[in-house]
């Protein structure tokens, strides 16, 4: 029997509606399962053998996990990818494009008002075009969600956005430094990444990313800022975060570290993991480029840093992973954006 919609003071709350198989599929692609020290991740995942699977942040200030990242895969569960949604094919040059990472109920933007339009143009929504995200639109996004295979959650982030055609450029989002001088190194003395600035030369810091001592990963610009005590911008660096909705925002902490760890499939090497995120089925966190296992080379090279490219952790040029490393001990903030 369907729960009844609920529209009132709150979010709606829905369940997915279709077969528990799909959300199996999609529990393939966090950074998560077998490790070769205390836990593993990315290429996309890594569970921690009896681990609590609770997240350190604050509920009041993250937004909910998609049901993907809650739910247990099948013990032996072979590895089975879903097609990459990298948006190569958006829009022509003068649709209306999302501006925010995602909408929800409750949000008033031109973003939602953008959304309105493409769902009226895809049949699925009725109304005025209010940019209020309201229970009419709510519902008009689980139908499209429902139709199109999407995961049922009423939430419009990227695999709805493009879906719709109304993700952005994400190259649009990601700021990019000069290539540092030969001998150049940050605050602490660290030589810089390809991708890496430091002091004045850093970008500034997002809005509401804290204070004090502490890390900053901004989702959208593909940026992570090493923060002092005394808020000075100590390294500024690209990473390849992931192509999924399972980075959590809010305030984190490192929880777990591991000079090495190994990919859930036994592909990968994941060097230098610092893990700041659990789910119910593994751990997200940043690390050095991963390796292949078969013969040690990377996955990727330090010029498409800047581009989401795993299925949950951010990888590192590992000049980048090797700062980390000494600055993000255990407790360690970790705000993310």
């Amino acid at each position: 029997m369907n729960d009844p919609k609920l529209h009132p003071a709150g979010e709606p709350q829905r369940l997915d509606r279709r077969p528990l198989v799909v959300v199996g599929i999609v529990a393939t692609v966090l950074c998560a399962v077998f490790a070769l020290t205390s836990g593993s991740d990315d290429g996309v995942g890594a569970v921690e053998a009896a681990e609590p699977t609770t997240t350190v942040a604050p509920a009041a200030l993250v937004q909910p996990v998609v049901a993907a990242a809650t739910t247990t895969a099948p013990t032996g569960a072979a590895s089975t990818e879903l097609p990459d949604l990298d948006g190569s094919d958006l829009t022509v040059e003068d649709s209306c494009l999302m501006k925010v990472l995602s909408v929800r109920f409750g949000d008033t933007n031109d973003s939602v008002s953008c959304l309105q339009q493409a769902l009226a143009a895809g049949g699925f929504y009725g109304g005025s075009i209010t940019g209020q995200f309201d229970a009419a639109t709510f519902d008009a996004v689980e139908s499209m969600q429902g139709d199109r295979d999407l995961f049922v959650d009423g939430v419009v982030g990227r695999e709805s956005a493009i879906s719709l055609g109304i993700w952005p450029d994400e190259e649009s989002f990601v700021v990019r430094t000069p290539k540092p001088s030969a001998g150049a190194v940050d605050l602490m003395g660290f030589p810089l990444s390809s991708v890496a600035s430091a002091g004045a030369d850093a970008p500034a810091l997002p809005p509401n990313s804290g204070s004090g001592r502490r890390l900053v990963y901004d989702r959208a610009g593909q940026r992570v800022w090493a923060v002092g005590k005394d808020g000075q911008i100590i390294r500024s660096w690209l990473v390849s975060g992931s192509k999924y909705s399972n980075e959590l925002p809010g305030v984190h902490e490192v929880y777990s570290r591991s000079d090495m760890s190994t990919a859930w499939n036994g592909k990968a090497y994941l060097p230098q993991m610092v893990r700041w995120l659990k789910t119910d089925i593994g751990a997200i966190g940043f690390h050095s480029i991963p390796l292949h296992i078969e013969d040690n080379s990377p996955y990727q090279t330090e010029a498409e840093l800047g581009t989401r490219l795993s299925g949950g952790c951010q990888r590192q040029a590992p000049r980048d992973a090797d700062f980390l490393w000494e600055f993000a001990q255990v407790g360690t903030p970790v705000i993310v954006v």
